[in-house]
């Protein structure tokens, strides 16, 4: 089944219903609501001399979804409670869409706990009620739905000032593609009510026979925890939203060390396609395969670090210890002005060696500048057995002070310091930081980079981190593709891989590597390592599609071109801009609607999006930012690219707001790790409201709200001459959204005039005078 489809299949929405017509009755429809309230006004005495105002209203107060997967079978529970705030009673019934290919059973509707009757309805008679309920409304919310069946409730009464909660039980059949079991949860059908919702609760609880690999959310940043190797646990709260989008989780079972899954999709033929590779390793590595390693630790002590920073620096420290096992050997590198290690050389593991090096870490205390330079070419010089994986985690909050300077000598002598290849963990604490720095240092020793606020704990990350490699799986990973047929192209069949460079795989974590590929068909990959000494291989044979339906796997894409945009500002702000640069990161914003610091201008409806000159000056301008090394926009630059390079999705639109003049807002200010600043949406009339943003992705599309209408982000200046006009909520109106089993309803569902592009055509959809 694919993700649209199972889309409606696990969505419901509130339809109000008429009251009897036993008096006159006014309809009120809310907007950028999916319902249509009907209210008889209550019958007042003659001689009232002041009638209390009338007026209703609702909305949902709480949403709360829970999913027990065993295998393929889901079980789903989704409550909501409904809210009436206005002064009358309100009649409810609720549609559930249903797909034809649902593989759905045991629907059960409560209310307040009590079961609720109702029918299935057929494909053309559930069409012909959301075509209704559409022209009813004005609204195209519903519209979406078209093209599915419908389960249809009784009516029930909501009464004023009241909380009623509904629910919504059911079982599903899960489809198994490409070894992947695909699992989508309805929240997306809420974001057509007319208030912010308060709470969005979801929880996830996978339970599997085979041993579990891949566990991935394409949609949302949902932390998975994995207690053993047949379950994996989600969760998430979102609080005061307005707009949530379908929850999707792909997982797979497989035996053996490493489990591999291939996605792809292209939907142009005559463009290269996009492909995720999944590489999942066992949740623990057996002790006898488990890979001994070589780990230093190199902490910055100069006087910026007084205070919880140091003190958090030594418990940091202590907590890496811990994590080290027998047969690693490590070493602890504290610098300031001067450089100091706890011992001369390497030492193994052992009970001694760790309490000895304990004390070490209690005894490092603030004070002197900062030899950046000097610490990492003397922990660097103590890596000499390159049959071992090397792991350096260097700590600094600040800038060189003392010493070497000059960010490219710094990195040119670590680089040279490194004979072992070490992959080097950078932490840069605080605004003072040299991100810039930190990241040539990731780009040349194959490592990455994390950015800590002031107010954050620094013992968080380095517990991430060290729990990570404690157990490396596979070192020096690669992977080959191998086609079944000669090629017919000479250019590698596969390129632009992100990321740039496969490393090592460790217990518990999973690769996800994505990139272009030219030709289609069946495919066998080869993911090679060094495991406990030996170079092991896993093979996995896979299909690159030659066409996908739009959508399907869209997010394949997309993901794809958050990294790329990532790589791009890492390769501009490391090497310098360049318009071959500027143009692709601008496009690449464009198309995908992914905002970053640099395009948010792209956001403005006073920019015009075919004026590709214009719109390269104006992304020119802003990358100068990136001059700036240190202080918050420095900070926050530098954290953000990474953020974007290691995206595991697609940032929603909103992820940053623009102000009047086009500019990023409050750039002091840089957004929070994983938060979303809202941006304005625009009203029928053109005016702006507040908390949702004039960018929206529907399926595949981007679309830009300029000039009072919604614009497809595919339109240039010739296509978009002469569109075929549309009036919305007409025949032809109704006909094109059905067109092909409805694939094009999800377009034609934006609220307002929309220019869109489709196959082939331009289409202006007017909008329907009151």
């Amino acid at each position: 089944m694919s993700a649209r489809t199972f889309f409606a299949a696990a969505s419901f929405v509130a339809i109000f219903a008429g009251l009897p017509k036993l008096a006159p009755a006014q309809i009120l429809v809310p907007e950028k609501s999916a319902a249509v309230i009907i209210v008889r006004p209550p019958v007042h005495p003659p001689i009232h001399p002041a009638p209390r105002p009338v007026f209703s209203s609702y909305k949902i107060r709480s949403i709360d979804v829970q999913a027990a997967v065993h295998d393929q079978a889901a079980k789903i529970r989704l409550s909501q409670i409904f809210q009436n705030t206005g002064s009358v009673p309100v009649e409810a019934q609720f549609v559930f869409p249903i797909p034809e290919d649902a593989a759905i059973s045991d629907l059960t509707l409560l209310y307040d706990g009590k079961e609720l009757p109702g029918r299935l309805l057929a494909k053309e008679e559930a069409r012909r009620i959301y075509e209704e309920i559409v022209r009813r409304q004005r609204d195209p919310a519903l519209l979406e739905y078209l093209g599915n069946g419908m389960f249809q409730t009784s009516v029930f009464p909501i009464p004023p000032h009241s909380d009623r909660t509904v629910e919504i039980r059911y079982t599903q059949l899960l489809k198994k593609t490409g070894g992947l079991v695909d699992l989508l949860l309805p929240l997306g059908t809420f974001k057509h009510t007319n208030q912010a919702i308060d709470s969005l609760t979801v929880g996830l609880r996978l339970e599997t026979t085979d041993p579990l690999k891949t566990v991935y959310c394409p949609t949302h940043s949902v932390t998975i925890e994995r207690p053993d190797e047949h379950h994996a646990t989600g969760k998430f709260t979102l609080n005061n939203v307005t707009s949530p989008d379908d929850l999707r989780v792909l997982y797979s079972t497989q035996s053996g060390a490493v489990g591999m899954n291939l996605i792809s999709y292209r939907p142009n033929e005559k463009e290269d396609g996009y492909f995720l590779l999944f590489a999942s390793p066992e949740l623990k590595a057996p002790q006898a395969a488990a890979l001994s390693k070589t780990a230093l630790i190199v902490v910055d002590r100069s006087g910026s670090m007084s205070g919880q920073k140091i003190e958090q620096a030594r418990q940091a420290v202590k907590f890496f210890l811990n994590q080290l096992k027998p047969g690693d050997t490590f070493n602890i590198v504290a610098y300031d002005s001067e450089v100091e290690t706890f011992r001369p050389e390497l030492q193994r593991v052992t009970p001694e060696t760790i309490k000895a090096a304990t004390s070490f870490a209690d005894g490092i205390s603030a004070g002197g500048g900062t030899n950046i330079d000097g610490a990492l070419k003397a922990a660097l010089a103590m890596l000499t057995d390159d049959k071992r994986p090397s792991y350096v985690l260097f700590l600094t909050d600040g800038m060189p002070t003392v010493g070497e300077q000059n960010e490219h000598r710094i990195v040119a002598h670590a680089k040279e310091a490194d004979k072992v290849h070490a992959r080097i963990f950078n932490l840069g604490i605080g605004y003072d930081v040299n991100g810039r720095l930190l990241d040539r240092l990731s780009r040349e020793l194959n490592g990455q980079s994390v950015y800590v606020r002031p107010n954050e704990n620094i013992e968080t990350y380095v517990s991430t981190l060290a729990k990570g490699i404690a157990a490396p799986v596979l070192a020096n990973v690669d992977v080959k593709f191998e086609f079944d047929r000669p090629q017919a192209l000479a250019a590698p069949p596969i390129s632009r891989t992100y990321p740039r460079k496969l490393t090592d795989l460790f217990a518990g974590e999973q690769l996800v590597w994505v990139g272009r590929y030219r030709e289609a068909g069946s495919v066998k990959l080869t993911l090679s390592g060094d495991l406990a000494g030996t170079r092991q291989t896993y093979t996995l044979t896979g299909e690159l599609a030659a066409h996908s339906t739009p959508g399907a796997n869209s997010f394949v894409e997309k993901v794809w071109a958050t990294r790329r945009i990532g790589e791009l500002i890492d390769e501009i702000d490391l090497n310098g801009n360049n318009h071959e640069l500027t143009d692709e990161l601008v496009q690449l914003s464009l198309k995908h609607g992914i905002m970053t610091p640099y395009t948010s201008f792209l956001a403005d409806e006073r920019v015009d999006l075919v004026d590709h000159m214009g719109l390269q000056r104006q992304a020119g301008t802003s990358l100068m930012q990136l001059h700036e090394t240190e202080g918050v926009s420095g900070f926050g630059q530098r954290d953000f690219k990474n953020q974007f390079k290691a995206a595991q999705n697609a940032p929603a639109p909103a992820q940053l707001s623009y102000s009047a003049n086009g500019g990023f807002v409050n750039k002091s200010k840089w957004p929070a790790s994983g938060t979303s600043v809202g941006m304005d949406s625009p009203t029928k009339d053109g005016s702006a409201v507040s908390g949702k943003p004039p960018v929206q992705n529907v399926v595949d599309k981007t679309f830009y709200w300029k000039n009072n209408q919604w614009r497809d982000a595919e339109l240039t200046a010739e296509n978009e001459k002469d569109p075929i006009k549309v009036q919305q909520f007409s025949d032809a109106y109704f006909a094109l959204a059905a067109n092909d089993h409805g694939r094009f309803a999800k377009y034609l569902a934006l609220d307002g005039p929309v220019l869109v592009r489709l196959d082939g055509k331009t289409y202006l959809i007017e909008t329907a005078a009151n």
